[in-house]
């Protein structure tokens, strides 16, 4: 018999009806002789309504109590799925996050976890139990709630199989698995039976909302089974995410499409071209916690270059601010000009290490569409471009048909 770690989503547990199908799943795991333990999310929107209730009362919420207030939704749904297995005669118990011992640092609504309390689990899972935990949440030394930050429940779930040495942590998401690009934008799009762990940091850090990077990057440091299932669905294999080597691995050249919608682009104009420049344009950006993602530099010419970078489309203002009020005039840049109406589009997969001209064959497709490409990053699995945002639906689609991703491996 298997051990596993079951991690429902929001959407999931949306309703008193979907947790009572979600109870009848897990009992069908317990019957078979599984041991399980169940990570819930919030029921979808309550996160939402909490953190809106507690900007009425403060227009910048106090982070320790904020973090006070948004746990109390995974609580919700702990309580109600071990109430709905009790229906079904399977003997359950819930624990928060402090109840189980997940000892976090104290960044409060970003919080990271450094360990795992296991004995309260395995003694209720070896007395029978399904046991149900509160995702998203943990408590510091101090005593103090703390959260993971969004989409945090699918980084509990993963520690929790890493800690208890399960056999294969499950998402149950409303998707059945991993596609080769979104099936919303191109319905043509094909699930996925495996993907590397790299190429699921790749897509997840580059746009995919399937799963949390924190996520994916815990699964592959402790080389946790992870997969990716949809709890509507009675029956399916989902995707796999798993290592390079495995036997089972889709030989594609190119595992998958991956877009963002969220990108701002940022260009300093007449930057004199000396050493330590980009330190001098990025380090205040980063003094305000902004993370940069992609950076170009131009040729210098008579001493002068341009910067080009890109941040996410909620810090543009903030970020040109910065560069106008205290940058610009200290490094006597010409002029700073940006836009966030761009998007990046991306090809990622693992089989681009043994495989030339997946670049150049990425750039013709998009120029025989006249689409305009004014960024380019690249890493060993990946290549990724910023078009205009009204270009970007289009270039998915081509670029998906281009690399054979609606072809059946």
């Amino acid at each position: 018999m298997a051990f596993y770690i079951q991690k429902y989503g929001g959407t999931s547990v949306g309703s008193t009806e979907r947790i009572k199908n979600v109870a009848r799943r897990v009992a069908k795991f317990h019957m078979q002789g599984h041991q399980v333990v169940v990570v819930v999310s919030a029921m979808s929107g309550e996160t939402n309504r909490l953190i809106a209730l507690a900007k009425e009362v403060q227009e910048n919420p106090d982070p320790r109590e904020m973090d006070v207030i948004v746990s109390t939704g995974e609580q919700v749904s702990t309580a109600l799925l071990s109430m709905a297995l009790m229906e079904l005669n399977v003997k359950a118990k819930s624990y928060t996050g402090a109840q189980v011992q997940i000892l976090t640092d104290s960044a409060h609504n970003k919080a990271r976890i450094l360990r795992i309390d296991e004995d309260n689990i395995r003694a209720d899972l070896n007395a029978g139990f399904v046991v149900v935990v509160a995702g998203f949440q943990g408590i510091d030394e101090m005593g103090n709630i703390t959260t993971l930050g969004r989409g945090g429940s699918d980084t509990t779930g993963v520690a929790l199989a890493a800690a208890l040495k399960a056999d294969e942590c499950q998402i149950y998401t409303d998707v059945d698995g991993i596609y080769t690009t979104d099936p919303r934008i191109v319905p043509e799009a094909r699930r996925l039976k495996t993907v590397t762990f790299e190429e699921m940091l790749e897509m997840a850090s580059l746009g995919s909302k399937v799963l949390q990077l924190r996520s994916v990057e815990f699964a592959g440091k402790y080389r946790v089974k992870l997969r990716v299932l949809s709890s509507f669905k009675e029956n399916g294999e989902g995707t796999l995410i798993t290592y390079e080597d495995s036997e089972e691995m889709e030989q594609a050249v190119i595992s998958g499409i991956a877009f963002n919608r969220d990108e701002a682009k940022i260009t300093v104009l007449g930057v004199p071209d000396h050493p330590g420049i980009a330190y001098q344009i990025l380090g205040p950006v980063a003094d305000a916690n902004i993370d940069v993602d992609m950076i170009i530099q131009n040729v210098g010419h008579d001493g002068l270059t341009d910067f080009s970078f890109t941040v996410h489309r909620r810090e543009y203002e903030n970020t040109m601010k910065i560069l106008r009020d205290k940058i610009q005039p200290h490094i006597g840049a010409r002029d700073v000009t940006g836009g966030d109406r761009i998007a990046k589009v991306s090809v990622v997969g693992v089989g681009m290490r043994s495989h030339a001209g997946i670049a150049s064959k990425m750039f013709r497709v998009l120029a025989e569409e006249g689409i305009n490409i004014q960024m380019i990053g690249t890493s060993e699995i990946k290549v990724s471009v910023v078009v205009d945002e009204k270009y970007m639906e289009l270039a998915v689609r081509v670029l998906h048909k281009a690399f054979d991703l609606d072809q059946e491996v």
